[in-house]
């Protein structure tokens, strides 16, 4: 038994540029950049540092220049950037229920959005002359 089919040229389809295809990109990209961020952080406070020997003072110095301020800023923005996105593909996954997952997003971007804007205050805001 044969099928016949018509002589259709066929174009293939167009792979469309969409949020989760630039989601799933800024999860790769946004990884390799929190592992150098997470290990030079990591190098930086226990391996030529003591952890033991962390005061107001050693982070009132570290914070004194832009550097130390802006990697510490990137690592919690991408951390938690990283960690939301991931938390909402599980909640798309996972929660079938249309009222639960609003519910489930809401409070994920509200927590993102808190710790966001709480985290940059004590970063950019911080002042060690003001604590004497």
């Amino acid at each position: 038994m044969a099928i016949r089919t018509q002589n259709v040229t066929r174009r293939p389809p167009q792979v469309r540029q969409s949020f989760q295809l630039w989601t799933w990109l800024f999860m790769r990209l946004s990884g390799v950049v929190l592992l150098f961020l997470a290990l030079g952080h990591l190098a930086i406070q226990h391996i030529f540092n003591d952890v033991g020997d962390l005061s107001f003072e050693v982070v009132a110095q570290r914070w004194s220049g832009g550097f130390w301020r802006t990697w510490d800023w990137l690592l919690l923005v991408l951390a938690l950037l990283h960690g939301t996105n991931g938390a909402r593909t599980m909640i798309h996954d996972y929660i079938r229920k249309p009222r639960r997952r609003i519910v489930a997003l809401a409070v994920l971007y509200t927590a993102f959005l808190m710790t966001i804007a709480l985290g940059s205050i004590a970063i950019f805001t911080f002042n060690p002359d003001a604590f004497g």
